[in-house]
Order: C-alpha cells, then structure tokens, then sequence
C-alpha cells in the first residue's frame, strides 16, 4: 500500500458514499483511476466491507458490557458457538487469565444477564466476568497509517 492508497482508505472511512471523482479529487487521480485503486484494495482484501455505523443506543442497545470468559479447555473451536448469540458483536480467543474476550450489546443489565446464562451454556465455559461500560472516551475505526 502506497500513500494515495492510505488516503483513499482515510477517505472512504470518513465517507464511504463519495464518489469516484471526489475520492480522485483528494489524491490527484481521475474518477477511473481512483475507482481502480478501490477495486484492487477491495479484491485484496483490505477493504473487507462497506458498511453504516449505526448508533446503538438509537436502536436500543444502550448496554454495552466486555465479559471475560473462562474455561477447562481450548476454546478456539467455539466460534459458531459464539456468533449464535446475536448480541456478542465481537469475540477473541486472548491469551491472559481468561480464555476469550466478547464484547456485547443489549438493550438492559437483564438482557445481559440472559446473555451470560447462554454463555454458560457453551460447551467448556466455566466462569464469566462481566464489566459494563458506563461511558466510551474513545472509539474510533482502524487508520489506514502506518504507526511506525
């Protein structure tokens, strides 16, 4: 990746809706050649989606909680596991005094709660920690910079 291919990604980041030409106009391309440059970081596969980022609390998911996950054995098998219950919106096996890390949204403290009963039910979970944001300083997409 080259700089004009950085500067693209920071503009679609900002605004994935701009146009060719405009995204061109930014780093000094045509609208070809810039749509070009987005086809190939996309067949690469460094433009893994386009998405909207949709306010969770707009859509009642005001709860937002990190549960550490313990377990008797290798859970890096359990991802079906994991994604079958829709509020875990991320989860990673991590290395630490827990075996995986999700993150979960949900519209009450109940509902989290309901969550950390299906977790339970994972085969292999043996304990959870849960900790529930109570406001969020800082959260900002991946930048396509280096930070060398």
């Amino acid at each position: 990746m080259d700089r004009i291919d950085r500067v693209l990604l920071a503009h679609l980041q900002q605004d994935a809706t701009q146009s060719y030409a405009a995204l061109g106009q930014a780093v000094g391309l045509s609208a070809g050649a810039a749509h070009e440059r987005v086809r190939k970081l996309r067949e690469r596969g460094v433009i893994r989606r386009t998405t909207v980022d949709v306010d969770p609390v707009a859509v009642g998911n005001a709860v937002l909680a990190y549960v550490m996950i313990d377990s008797v054995s290798w859970m890096g098998d359990s991802a079906k596991d994991f994604a079958a219950i829709p509020e875990i919106v991320e989860a990673h096996v991590i290395a630490g005094s827990a075996s995986v890390l999700v993150k979960v949204r949900t519209a009450s403290t109940g509902r989290l709660q309901d969550v950390l009963r299906r977790i339970y039910a994972i085969n292999g979970v043996s304990g959870t920690r849960a900790t529930v944001v109570l406001e969020t300083l800082v959260e900002r997409p991946v930048s396509a910079q280096n930070q060398e």
